[in-house]
């Protein structure tokens, strides 16, 4: 804890979503918790966090320094993915709690990893699906949990981009990154849709991804560009997901589609009633059989939520500060995390083996 009682953190990477998320996410909340270092290894981010604009005291290329500081309780990694499993380790090493990004790891090893060492040390593992705090899908995870919908037995979930390929840091790089719009923003509409049926337990999945665009010169790119010989990694995906007790769920992702615009979305299917989530729009319906007739219900009212990351994070550092389970407030488990990890693992075994892969 800091020296008047606030939770204590360190951002390792200091990139663009410690900058636009998790940075601000702990500025909304100064009354619980202080950034007090952060750690980057190229020092012009370093400049950065020392700058008129965050003013955050230390900055350091070596993130062990930032571990070493007794007054850091809890630490944000905000690193490239394939990145994330080292300084996980080094931090539980270290006593402190971790909030990753998404995805969790790399794959399901790293992950796993991460998971027994968060046990080993007694400290909280949160990954960082943040979408889950919109005003909707808080509304209909309440509605879900009311039972409204009956038997949930099929998903259908989507991360479309038309053409979006995210042109800087290591996106388009198989090797850091692990993929391409699957384990980017695949992972996060997959999330939602499991958190919302309520985890059932994945045995497998058949996948297939395909490169059709990336690699090509001239593709629009609204984005920004990229580099098409740098390019390795898929710009589509399409699977389906079993689970242990008969239900399944469809997914696919892209960063190049021939669609009419940005899909980010899931439609649940019930006995009692179906129901649409929009992300983009953090809107719902529901769709029902009463009255002898057919309704379609969306809320007329839902509460503000200014941020999502700011309430994911406010939720992490509640979570440190009342040494509770992050899973009290609604927050990605570690288990969650690599629940995750090992469907994008099974998808991509499955594209390159042709055939339905299970998972352990």
């Amino acid at each position: 804890m800091t020296k008047d009682g606030k939770v204590g953190i360190g951002i390792i990477g200091f990139g663009g979503i410690a900058t636009g998320a998790h940075a601000p996410g702990y500025r909304r909340i100064p009354d619980q918790c202080e950034i007090v270092a952060v750690a980057d290894i190229l020092p012009e981010r370093c400049a950065v966090a020392k700058s008129e604009k965050w003013n955050i005291p230390i900055a350091v290329e070596d993130y062990k320094e930032l571990l070493a500081m007794p007054e850091i309780d809890a630490v944000s990694v905000c690193t490239p993915n394939y990145v994330h499993m080292q300084p996980t380790l080094d931090a539980f090493a270290a006593g402190k709690h971790v909030l990753c990004e998404k995805p969790m790891a790399i794959n399901a090893g790293e992950a796993k990893q991460m998971l027994a060492a968060s046990k080993r040390a007694g400290k909280k593992l949160q990954i960082g699906y943040n979408m889950r705090f919109s005003a909707g899908a808080q509304a209909l995870k309440r509605a879900m949990d009311s039972g409204v919908l009956g038997d949930v037995y099929f998903a259908q979930a989507r991360a479309m981009r038309r053409r979006g390929v995210p042109g800087w840091g290591v996106f388009i790089d198989k090797e850091k990154q692990g993929g391409g719009p699957l384990i980017d923003i695949g992972v996060h509409i997959t999330d939602m849709t499991l958190w919302l049926m309520g985890h059932p337990k994945p045995v497998a999945a058949s996948g297939q991804t395909y490169t059709k665009f990336g690699t090509k010169d001239g593709v629009v790119g609204m984005m920004g560009a990229w580099d098409p010989k740098k390019y390795t990694v898929e710009d589509f995906a399409a699977a389906m997901i079993r689970f242990e007790d008969g239900r399944t769920m469809s997914l696919t992702s892209s960063f190049i589609a021939n669609l009419d615009k940005e899909r980010f979305d899931t439609h649940l299917f019930g006995t009692g009633a179906g129901a649409f989530f929009d992300a983009n729009s953090s809107q719902f319906t529901l769709y029902r059989e009463e009255f002898g007739t057919l309704t379609d219900a969306t809320p007329g009212w839902l509460p503000r939520v200014e941020s999502s990351h700011g309430e994911e994070i406010k939720k992490f550092v509640q979570a440190v500060k009342e040494d509770r389970e992050v899973e009290t407030f609604g927050a990605a488990t570690g288990e969650q995390g690599l629940m995750v990890t090992q469907i994008m693992d099974a998808i991509y075994a499955s594209s390159e083996a042709g055939k339905e892969v299970a998972i352990d």
